[in-house]
This record gives structure tokens, sequence and C-alpha cells, in this order.
């Protein structure tokens, strides 16, 4: 049976003694990490999440207690008091090392059995397993180590943010369902038969709200919730870092959010970054990386070489340009003699699985040998070279087609080889993206589409253009990233009713559509609305990456996977007849 902990009460964690403490009467909890049995000594690593100690039992100090210890396994939960002693044989890998704990009293508060896998730091265990045991995998340091940090992110956020004059508001989970860019999760209502909640996507429309009842700072660790396609860094469910600001522009909020990054990270990492983070418009963006959210880490910008070879014989290159689209290339430095022909062939299929028609190349070993060489002169090609500043040894890799999927092929393609050849620098990269297009065009429906939520301000000096041109409207809209992940996405908002109503226009929403899903807010600003913008910024992308995770499930306490299930507790699960038919919901049977 369990014991009691009566008489016991922790008075350290494992981790946290030292030499410093020799000499001193402790009790520390945890789990059995191991076992070490020499006969007459028995030594026991003891877990918890400030780290391990080793616990001593003698067969000639107290024969009951040494007998304690050797019935204890793995796993096993117990409560230990003694002496804190210095080692022997010190162990110069773990922080406690030099001291060991002299038990004069042992519990067996817990009995485990032999869980399904080891709980050890370095594990082959597939993660299915892993995840379907999370409350264990949890027990492993890595894990344990970025749950302990992601706390650590959110006490920063909440303390800066507080110190900057921010004010945190809880807003509703069970809200109204309005288009955000992703489908909603949806909460049938008892009461109100055949009508739904939706669980925000984002607090958006209540922080603007808030604006308007004057709160000038609003800061909030808020949960959000989108039904959509699951990938390494999406979750379900996540966290952000949810702030507005009233009565600022552009540039302050930038700045105090730059002040934040600086301040976590010197805290969290004691790194001290550079501020002010780089900035670079929407456009340069996509020109010089195919992205978005470019890594800029490293090199290897995008260069547009369709002038070179607009009248050249490569009927694949005049083909695409003619065509209204581009060539370009990303160059490969030293690449040739990890790039051989066929790792160029694995290269063509991953294009081809992206969306790109093929891939040309040129491979300078001892001369350049360019896949397209018969249709070229030996100038064109030698004009080709000296635009990209090719030399012997590089990879030139190329790319013809509409201009947008020559950008986003070479700009997959860019981090695809990077990491290949090993180039990409172990350091913290910032950067904004500004100037972004408040309209794209959708050509499956041959119109202009928003970029954004509809709230989102474009500049004033290209208010003319919206009944004219919309590809001239440049939205005041700025996303944060790092090391080539979208940390942040944010914008000024429109506070003048008529442009609103303007904007929605421009979006092709109707009166009725406009009144039923935001009519409320249209009310609002017709009562003093202050200019203000915001942003959120994805705790959980955050902890990923200062962590050096791979996925957000390793940042996350009980993760969702791919197909958005729970692995652990099985959900979602069916419910019964009784419990849809209060809420007046049928399932419809597949076809």
């Amino acid at each position: 049976m369990a014991e009691f902990m009566t008489g016991l009460k922790r008075t350290h964690y494992c981790g946290d003694l030292r030499i410093s403490d020799v000499g001193k009467e402790v009790t520390v909890c945890g789990w059995v990490q191991r076992c070490r049995d020499l006969g007459q000594l028995i030594f026991i690593d003891l877990r918890d999440r400030t780290g391990i100690v080793q616990l001593a039992f003698n067969d000639k100090t107290d024969k009951e207690i040494f007998d304690k210890a050797f019935a204890c396994r793995s796993e096993f939960v117990l409560a230990a008091k003694g002496t804190v002693c210095e080692r022997s044989s010190k162990n110069t890998e773990i922080p406690t090392g030099e001291i060991e704990i002299a038990v004069d009293d042992l519990r067996v508060l817990s009995k485990a059995q032999t869980p399904p896998f080891e709980i050890v730091d370095e594990t082959n265990t597939n993660e299915e397993l892993r995840l379907k045991y999370r409350y264990l995998d949890l027990r492993r340091r890595p894990l344990l180590n970025n749950i302990m940090m992601r706390s650590k992110i959110s006490k920063v956020a909440r303390d800066y943010f507080y110190e900057n004059g921010f004010v945190e508001i809880e807003t509703p989970m069970m809200i109204k369902s309005t288009p955000e860019g992703a489908r909603d999760y949806l909460v049938p209502s008892r009461i109100h038969h055949g009508k739904f909640y939706a669980l925000p996507q984002s607090p958006q429309i209540y922080k603007q709200l808030l604006m308007l009842s004057g709160f000038d700072r609003y800061i909030q660790l808020a949960r959000c919730f989108r039904d959509e396609d699951l990938r390494a860094d999406r979750q379900p469910e996540f966290t952000q870092i949810d702030m507005e600001l009233s009565f600022v522009d552009v540039d302050e909020i930038l700045e105090i959010n730059e002040g934040f990054f600086k301040r976590l990270f010197k805290e969290v990492l004691d790194i001290d970054l550079e501020t002010p983070f780089m900035r670079m418009s929407y456009k340069e963006a996509m020109e010089n990386y195919g992205s978005d959210k470019p890594d800029i880490r490293f090199d290897m910008k995008i260069q547009d070489i369709s002038d070179l070879v607009k009248d050249c014989g490569f009927g694949v290159f005049t083909g695409a340009i003619e065509n209204g689209g581009s060539v370009r290339a990303i160059v490969a430095k030293n690449a040739a003699n990890i790039y051989t022909r066929k790792e160029i062939d694995k290269l063509t299929e991953y294009v081809k699985g992206i969306g790109a028609k093929g891939l040309a190349y040129v491979r300078w070993v001892d001369e350049p040998n360019a896949s397209f060489k018969k249709f070229m002169t030996d100038d064109e090609l030698n004009a080709i070279y000296e635009r990209l500043g090719a030399q012997q040894g590089d990879v030139i890799l190329i790319v013809a087609d509409k201009t947008g999927t020559v950008l986003s092929t070479l700009g997959a393609l860019r981090l695809k080889v990077a990491k290949r050849l090993g180039i990409i620098p172990d350091v913290y990269k910032f950067l904004w993206i500004v100037d972004f297009p408040f309209f794209e065009y959708d050509d499956e429906s041959g119109e202009w589409v928003a970029m954004h939520h509809p709230f989102t301000m474009p500049k004033e000096e290209c208010l003319q253009y919206l009944d004219t041109d919309p590809s001239k409207v440049i939205a005041k809209a700025y996303d944060l990233t790092l090391n080539g992940v979208e940390l942040s996405s944010g914008s000024m908002r429109i506070t003048d009713p008529e442009l609103q109503q303007k904007m929605f226009k421009a979006l092709k929403l109707t009166d009725e559509e406009i009144e039923a899903k935001f009519g409320f807010l249209v009310d609002a600003y017709k009562y003093g609305a202050p200019p203000h913008g915001g942003m959120g910024i994805g705790l959980d992308r955050v902890a990923m990456l200062m962590c050096g995770a791979d996925s957000l499930r390793d940042v996350t306490a009980f993760p969702k996977v791919q197909n958005a299930s729970e692995l652990m507790s099985a959900c979602p699960s069916a419910v019964d007849k009784e419990s849809l038919d209060v809420l007046g919901i049928q399932i419809k049977d597949e076809e």
C-alpha cells in the first residue's frame, strides 16, 4: 500500500540542491528515474521538474529503510528525508552531481507499473505511442523544459505589457460567427435551437470594441480556434499574445513589440537582440525570397533573368515570358559536388509536386553544364552566368512559369537547398514585412479579394484607387517573422464608418450580410472611435523557435495530431442521442 506523508513536508526541489547545502536536513519528493543495487548500497535517482538528485541507502545504517529502497522501481513516487552529503564519486554531468542525500526516512507514495516506454531524455519511441501516453511523455526532460520555458514566456509577456500600461482583459470564448479566414468551430445552443456560437478565431472584434470603450492598451493571452488543415507549425487551438492600442501609429506598435522581444530573449535565453528589427516591403520579400515570411539568415536571393532569355531559342523560357510570366533563378554556391545529376532530378520532381512544370539547371563542375545549352548561344549563357554571379562549383536552378508560381517555387526550393547544404546559421533573425497589398487577384473567380480582415486600414494615399485600380491599394498591415516563420500579424484599423462601409462594398458584401455579421461593430463606430491598431503574437510559435523544437506539438502540453484528434483522450468522440436531441441536432449519415 502507498504511504501517506504524515510528518514529512517537502523542503527542497530535487534539482535545487548544491554542495553549499551539505549538512542540511531536507525532504524531497519525486519519481524514481533509476535504481542501482550495489549489494550493501543502493542508489536511487529521484526526479522532479527541476532535475535529479541521488538518494543513498546503506544496509548497515537502517535495514528497514534499505529494504524499502530495494523494492522501489522506475516511476515509483517517493518522499525521502535525510541529510545532504558530499559524494565520494562526483557526477559532473548534472548540477546536483557533487552531493547526495543519506536517507533516514522513505515513503512510497505511489507504486507504478512498467510504463509503455522508458522515461528518458532521448527516445526512439514513435510519437503516436508517446502521444497516447502524453502524461508520461511530459515527464521526459526535453518536453518538460519546453513547457517550463513556455510558462516563462507567458510571464515575461504579462510583466512587460503590464509595465507598459496595458490592461489584461478577457474576451468571450463563445461568440458570433464572423468571417476571419478559416472555418469556425461551432457550439450549438441548447436554449436557442438552430443557432450556434462560434469559438473565436481571434478576439478581433472585441478588442476593437475595447478601444471604443476607452481601454487604450489591451492585452490578453487569448485562446483561439481555427478549423483548418494542420501542419508542424499549426494546431486547431492555439494561444495569441493579443494586443490593441489607441492613439498610436504603425511605428509605435512595432517599437513596443520590438521592446517585448528584446526583453523576452534577454530574460529567457540571455540573448541581446539588436533593435530596431529590419523592415522589408511585401513586394521586396516576394521578389527576392519568394515568400512573405522569408528566412533571411542566408542569402541565395531569387534573380530575374527574363530580359536575358526573352529572345533565346529555348521555348520553355520564351513561352513563359510570352504568356505574361517570367524566368528566374537561384544560385547554390559551392553545391556542384553535392547536387549531382541524380540529386537535381529529385529536385525536379519536388518542384513538380508543388506546382511548377519543371526545373532547368546549370551544374558547374569543371565547366558549366546547362540542361538547356543546345538551345542558346555561348554569349547568352555567359550573360546569365555574369548576371547571377555564378562561378565554378556552383549550381544554378531556374524556373519559368507564371510569376507567382516561379516565386513560390523558388522560395520553397531556396529553403530546401539551404538545409541540404547546411548553410543556415543558428541565429535569430527578426524581420518586419510591411506594405502588404490590400487585395489579391483570385484567378478562379476573376475578382479581387481581401488579403486581410475587413477592418484593416488602407494607406490614405491609396484610397483613391479603391474603385478604379485595386492592385494599387496598400494596407497599413505588418507581419513579424523570425527565421522564416510568421510570428505575428497586425494592422491599423478602420474607424471611419463611411470608409468601413466602402470597404465592405469593395469586398462584395451585401447590406444584409454587413448587418448580420458586423452590425453591432458598425453601430459602435458611430459613437466616437479612436484611431487604433494591434496585432497578435503566436505564443506557441515563439515557444517552438526559442526551444529549438521542430513542431508545435513539442511545446503544447496536450496537442492534436494532423487529423485534429487527441490520441490520449480519444477526442473528438461521439455523444449519445439524448444529448443531440436536447440540442435539436441530428447526425446525417454519410452517403
